[in-house]
């Protein structure tokens, strides 16, 4: 049985519906009454003054013909849950025997209408026969009182409403007072005789709510104080002169939004008591009556005043914790709460300055909150127990001190004029004071603070450094947050426990020493003004100065760090650099980075395996020939610098792997000959030459003569012409060798005794945007066995490709207007791009004939193919997985 929400509606104006979100499913109230009169007996049924053998072994008979086909045709015409219960109430019981069970009860004076979806049945029924049924349609339960008491205990009290009226079995079990021990009538219409007579039927009820009951008088009250087990007892949304509560097991009392000329308050077993949103009162609660009082929350209370606490204070000696919040008339002037842990004073206009005073006096207290107190100018505190304090919207509040050992949990925020903090703690371990614009000043003494965030403090001076560095405080600061504290100008941190600093945004710095061994991470994003950056010693694995264009002095002494990068850093040419576990060196855009300072860096940096000198124009060959000394180099990027010859490299670098040369428009011709004449570099694989200006002739020999190259990038070259393979394998002959002087040690022995040229390395060549290619033609002969990708897109003027590799898995040809022919003996080729090319569906097909192992197909922008095309397509070649087209 699910409560669906339906009322259950009762005579005299009382109904009960389910409690929505279900907090507490045993707190809400549907029962009408469980008293009923009996049918009359049958004589059939063999049974005299006993119950009959069924109901002793707990089995009930239901029939749906019990209700009477005399008033199933004004049951039918019931349009309403009152219509109904009229009827039920008002109609003759049929004779049945005990263990058949009318649907006509009428529960003492109290008529219980079941929902409608319940009788539609009964009146199809009665509908097509209105003699009592087989008994075949007999429903038997076997259900113990136990078994039964299990179910109901997990049913809320609608649902308990609908089981009693399905037997007498049920009946009594659902009436069981434990599951009525919390009655509910909250924003419930019920009448005072009707609230009586539920506290007589369940006087051992423990926890009752009123709130919201229209009806509310001496009677409901005098039924409330007949409740002797009661424990808790709510009641909100009424309106009273005056309240005596004397109710000695009461442990709860909580009055919500009442209005109230006066409360008198005697439960000596009280221990909480609410009088949340309670308007016009003058409370009297007694310590005398109220010994075990411990919680009061009086918020909201407007007539509130010190006088009611100052009582409070002198009777109620067990109270720890009261909430005051949005009572403007205390100031807590002459008031002690020595033995209060939790003070709440949110919203409170009367607190000032002043009050610190009072609350200075509660030894014990451990919480305090002062949200929103507008008048409060200064906090100054010291309590050897406060562990938790909330100052969040103070507006006026300039000055905050606090001394207490316990502090563990701060929350100062959206304080405009505060300027001064002193803290002092043993157990504070974070501090977050974002966005205090006013804050100038601040002293800390706390020996556990290992995390501090001062982001947005505009106004924090240089002087924060004292307070951060060894001997200021803090001996156990790991982190330390200084974003966008625009007034600091020089930070000069000196700590041995500092392991993180972030100074992102902080714009104005021009000056940083930082002697902290321990330091693993810095974040110097935005601090664009910086001229001078010393590290000096520093733990860190891994430095990224960000884009620092006025950097022109930079020290580093970091034993442990590995990766340094200097992008952007457009001044600098004094750098200092003893890193002596330092693989990788990013110079990129230091447009004034010198020889001599090159040199001192790769001497004191010895294991670098990876240089970066990317547009660094002043770097020329006595920088280069000091690479010499890095006998791990294995990467070396000089894209968009001004050499004209590569021999310093070839002579210093002999295990370069990677060589990028992106946009080196000064390279003469002849600057790459000692990779294909002299064997130089024996151990490279990649080579970039993107956007450069060799002759087509020295990128043809090197295509055709440097076999070991795996990676080669000739993007946007304007001398790279037609990539023909197709004589010799794309190798020069003896003749043409002998003219050009090229060397080529594999070429050499094949072509003393063998036929075939040597089998190309290569396994991705990049050839985008050359507008001079025309061909491509890539047979089998070319020994490109190992090439992987291929990319010659945006490459306007191509018109024939014809390619045969084995292993060939991705080819883009996208944007190749130009494209007419297209030969594809590609057995492993997997994705194909053909985007914005001019060929039609019958050429798409030849070419990918052979590809047998195509997954994804790139039509996008093809003007000849059609949707038709597509499908086609997916026919011929099953294996296709994924056509993009613009259709």
């Amino acid at each position: 049985m699910s409560g669906n929400g339906d009322d259950l509606v009762v005579e005299g104006g009382l109904g009960f519906g389910e409690e929505e979100g279900e907090e507490d499913r045993r707190m809400n109230l549907f029962e009408g009454s469980l008293m009923g009169r009996n049918g009359s007996k049958d004589e059939s049924s063999g049974c005299s003054g006993e119950e009959p053998h069924d109901l002793q072994h707990k089995r009930a008979k239901v029939y749906v013909d019990a209700v009477g086909p005399d008033i199933l045709p004004s049951l039918a015409g019931a349009t309403s849950l009152n219509g109904f219960l009229d009827v039920l109430v008002c109609s003759p019981a049929p004779a049945s025997d005990k263990n058949t069970i009318s649907a006509t009860w009428a529960f003492g004076e109290i008529g219980l209408q079941y929902p409608s979806e319940f009788l539609d049945p009964i009146c199809d029924t009665a509908d097509a026969d209105n003699t009592s049924l087989n008994d075949d349609s007999e429903l038997r339960m076997d259900l113990t009182d136990d078994l039964l008491h299990m179910v109901f205990s997990v049913l809320g009290h609608l649902d308990l409403c609908r089981a009693a009226i399905v037997c007498r079995q049920w009946r009594a079990a659902s009436a069981h007072e434990d599951f009525w021990r919390c009655l509910n009538f909250e924003n419930r219409n019920i009448s005072a005789e009707q609230f009586e007579d539920m506290c007589r039927r369940y006087p051992n009820a423990t926890k009752v709510n009123i709130t919201g009951v229209s009806v509310m008088n001496l009677r409901v009250m005098k039924a409330v104080s007949s409740l002797r087990n009661l424990e808790a007892l709510t009641l909100g949304r009424a309106t009273w002169g005056y309240v005596f509560y004397c109710l000695g097991g009461l442990s709860l009392l909580e009055l919500i939004k009442c209005r109230v000329v006066e409360i008198s308050v005697r439960c000596p077993q009280l221990e909480s008591l609410s009088l949340k949103r309670t308007f016009r009162c003058c409370n009297s609660i007694s310590g005398n009556l109220c010994p075990l009082l411990e919680y009061l929350d009086m918020s909201n209370c407007s007539c509130v005043s010190d006088e009611t606490l100052r009582e409070i204070s002198q009777t109620c000696l067990n109270l720890h914790e009261l909430n005051a919040s949005y009572c403007p008339n205390i100031s807590l002037e002459s008031v002690r709460l020595t033995m209060l842990t939790v003070l709440k004073l949110d919203n409170c206009e009367g607190i000032t300055s002043a009050s610190m005073v009072a609350i200075a006096n509660s030894h014990m207290l451990e919480v305090l909150e002062l949200d929103n107190c507008s008048l409060l100018t200064s906090v100054s505190l010291e309590l050897s127990q406060l562990r938790n304090i909330r100052l969040v919207h103070c507006r006026k509040i300039a000055d905050l001190s606090l001394r207490t050992l316990m502090l563990s949990t701060i929350m100062v925020s959206n304080c405009p004029v505060l300027n001064r903090i002193n803290i002092s703690s043993n157990s504070l371990q974070t501090l977050a004071l974002q966005k205090q614009e006013s804050l100038t000043t601040l002293a800390l003494h706390c020996q556990s603070l290992e995390e501090v965030d001062l982001t947005d403090c505009e106004s924090v001076t240089n002087s924060i450094c004292d307070v951060f560095s060894d001997g200021g405080g803090c001996p156990l600061l790991r982190s330390l947050v200084l974003d966008n504290c625009e007034s600091l100008t020089a930070v000069h941190f000196c700590s041995n426990s500092l392991t993180r600093l972030s100074l992102a945004g902080c714009r104005a710095i021009t000056s940083l020493e930082l002697a902290c061994p321990y330091l693993q991470q810095v974040c110097l994003d935005g601090c664009d003004h910086l001229e001078k950056a010393t590290f000096y010693p520093a733990g860190l694995r891994l430095l990224n100065l960000g884009i620092c264009p006025k950097l022109g002095e930079l020290n580093i002494e970091a034993p442990q760090m590995t990766v340094l990068e200097l992008k952007g850093c457009g001044v600098l040419a004094n750098a200092s650099i003893n890193c002596p576990l330092l693989t990788s060196l990013d110079f990129s855009f230091c447009s004034q980075l010198r020889d001599d300072c090159l040199s001192a860096a790769v001497a004191s940096c010895p294991l670098i395996k990876s240089l970066v000198l990317m547009s660094c124009p002043s770097v020329g060959c006595d920088g280069l020939y000091s690479l010499c000394l890095l006998a791990h180099l294995t990467s070396l990027d000089l894209s968009y610098t001004f050499l004209t010859n590569l021999l310093p490299v070839f002579k210093s670098c002999t295990q370069l792997k990677v060589l990028k040369l992106q946009a080196c428009k000064y390279l003469l011709d002849s600057a790459l000959e000692p990779l294909y004449k002299d064997g130089a570099l024996p151990a490279i694989r990649e080579l970039d030459l993107s956007y450069g200006t060799l002759c087509p002739s020295a990128i043809e020999e090197l295509l055709a003569c440097c076999t070991h190259l795996t990676h080669v990038s000739l993007n946007g070259c304007a001398n790279m012409h037609d990539l023909d393979w197709g004589c010799n394998g794309g190798q020069p002959g003896e003749m043409e060798c002998a003219e050009r002087g090229t060397y080529n040690t594999l070429w050499k022995a094949n072509s003393s005794g063998l036929e075939d040229p040597p089998e190309r390395s290569l396994q991705s060549l990049l050839c985008v945007g050359c507008p001079n290619i025309r061909k491509v033609h890539i047979p089998p002969a070319a020994r490109c066995c190992h090439l992987l990708i291929l990319n010659l897109s945006l490459s306007a003027n191509l018109k024939e490709v014809d390619i045969s590799c084995l292993n060939l898995s991705v080819l883009n040809l996208s944007n190749c207007l130009s494209l007419e022919i297209l030969k594809l003996a590609c057995p492993k080729l997997a994705s194909l791009s053909l985007q914005g090319c001019n060929l039609d569906e019958e050429g798409v097909e030849y070419a990918i004939s052979k590809c047998t192992m195509l997954e994804t197909l790139n039509v996008r922008l093809c003007p000849k193919m059609c949707l038709a095309s597509m499908g086609r397509l997916r026919s011929t070649f099953p294996n296709l997985k994924r056509i993009f087209s613009s259709l």
